[in-house]
């Protein structure tokens, strides 16, 4: 028996039995038939749902911008009024709502996030020395608290390799008369395969407060359309995860099979009571937009030029701004599967007036509609199959590029850049923090194409009628090869 309560006591702590121990089990199913772990507790209350988060505590807040946010837990906080709280999210959303209003309240010192965007709360209080901001890739912000959930301590991804996430240096703290206080750290690297990765560290958290669509009593959840996001992951990456729904139905309300979260991640039920789900981006798809690029400019250009990069059956990504706007120009004859990072395969057009869902946003937080045969997943699924190669295409803007295929499309926040239009985008060496190393295979332009090879530099394939290869010269900061093919332009068809 004392063997017996061996195994027993191995099975509440998490630890995997031995080959032995499942000999021993024989004749005492007690032994795996409880678990310490008490079901879902269902709560009235938001603030006694949260009051026992306590200072400097760390709390992941489910959501992409504001889709899928923790309204009400939020608002709860602010009553309880803790504070030096260590906050992981995708993002910061916006000044006036979600976790800007934390924010507002002084009650966050650190936000670990993939994107700032346009909150100039937020950036105004890291630049003062108020609060430590850690940028880290989205994906690889998924994988981490996907990894916390799962018990692995780190892993080894591409993602960062040969930018500031790999080097170190990104700035998280300033003193109050704006020096550096506190930067990030090296990462380790290896090779496999011929390839760099660089060891990223699992996160987990105290709590983990999470936006549902519905619960049952046994404490089971669903997510609705594009909400799922990040909040699947941090269910599972919390020592305390807590989970307010709009609706709350009986055991057996869903089929089995229908569960995205299992009652095991799930710690706390509520019913929210009211919710606002307030848009950031709302986008509406109008009759003249059919015509969209009649107007030839050098961004419609652009647009023209990129979407010949589609193939039928291809899936692809495109990231915020203009390459959204290529799917546009897809051919009709022509099945592109578009692909947004925030949860969603089978992009359809913006919505019409009477189809905008507040739970239904792209990567860019613009309203959008989803096509017949698309489907939604949570974040570290979405980053699975972009970092798994099982996207064709990614069409990403950028800020700068170089000759041999570095991007740069991100700013560290308060850094001035340089943006004149008369300034070469395409460089020898990129001045901007870099988002990727080698990762560009095509560089299209309102003037040229070129083919990026990663050790010869640049190619120049593809010139707009009207120019000649010295205009290109230029206004492009690197010298280039010119393809003894050298073509006119092409373009989609208005």
């Amino acid at each position: 028996m004392a063997a017996l309560r061996l195994l027993a006591s191995a099975l509440r702590r998490g630890v995997p039995a031995g080959g032995s121990g499942l000999a021993l089990s024989q004749g005492c199913a007690r032994c795996f038939a409880t678990s310490p772990r008490p079901r879902a507790k269902f709560y009235t209350d938001p603030v006694e749902m949260v009051k026992d988060i306590s200072d400097g505590a760390t709390v992941m807040v489910g959501g992409f911008g504001l889709c899928g946010i923790p309204e009400n837990l939020i608002a709860a906080l602010l009553r309880t009024r803790v504070k030096d709280l260590q906050v992981v999210s995708s993002n910061v959303g916006v000044e006036d709502f979600g976790l800007g209003l934390l924010l507002a309240a002084r009650q966050v010192r650190r936000i670990v996030c993939s994107y700032v965007g346009e909150n100039t709360l937020c950036e105004s209080q890291y630049l003062a020395g108020e609060l430590e901001l850690e940028l880290t890739p989205q994906g690889t912000l998924a994988e981490r608290i996907r990894a916390g959930g799962a018990g692995v301590p780190a892993f080894y991804t591409p993602t960062g390799y040969g930018t500031l996430v790999q080097e170190g240096g990104a700035p998280i703290r300033y003193t109050p008369d704006g020096h550096l206080a506190l930067m990030s750290q090296p990462r380790e690297v290896r090779e496999f395969n011929g390839d760099h990765f660089l060891l990223e560290r699992a996160i987990r958290a105290d709590f983990a407060l999470v936006k549902g669509w519905k619960a049952d009593r046994a404490g089971n959840v669903v997510f609705r359309r594009s909400a799922r996001n990040f909040n699947v992951p941090m269910c599972k990456a919390a020592d305390v995860t807590a989970v307010e729904v709009e609706e709350i139905v009986d055991v057996g309300a869903f089929p089995p099979e229908d569960i995205h979260v299992p009652n095991i991640y799930v710690d706390r039920v509520i019913k929210g009571q009211k919710y606002e789900k307030r848009i950031e981006r709302l986008t509406i798809r109008k009759e003249e937009d059919g015509d969209a690029g009649k107007e030839e400019d050098a961004r419609t250009r652009i647009i023209r030029r990129a979407a010949l990069e589609f193939e039928d059956g291809m899936y692809a990504n495109l990231g915020i701004g203009i390459p959204l706007l290529a799917s546009n120009f897809i051919n009709p004859s022509m099945t592109v599967h578009l692909h947004s990072e925030n949860g969603i395969l089978g992009l359809g057009p913006f919505p019409t007036e009477d189809e905008v869902d507040a739970d239904l946003i792209n990567a860019g937080k613009q309203t959008v509609t989803v096509l017949p045969g698309g489907c939604f997943f949570a974040s570290d699924d979405s980053f699975a199959m972009i970092r798994g190669g099982h996207i064709q295409l990614t069409m990403l803007g950028a800020m700068q590029v170089s000759k041999y295929g570095d991007l740069a499309n991100w700013m560290i926040p308060g850094k001035k850049h340089c943006t004149n239009d008369n300034t070469p985008k395409i460089l020898e060496k990129c001045s901007m923090p870099l988002t990727g190393k080698g990762c560009v295979d095509r560089i299209i332009t309102e003037k040229a194409v070129f083919d990026v090879h990663r050790k010869r530099g640049l190619t120049l394939t593809e010139l707009w009628e009207g120019l000649t290869v010295d205009d290109v010269r230029k206004s492009t900061g690197c010298a280039f090869a010119v393809s003894p093919n050298l073509r006119p332009m092409q373009q989609v068809a208005p």
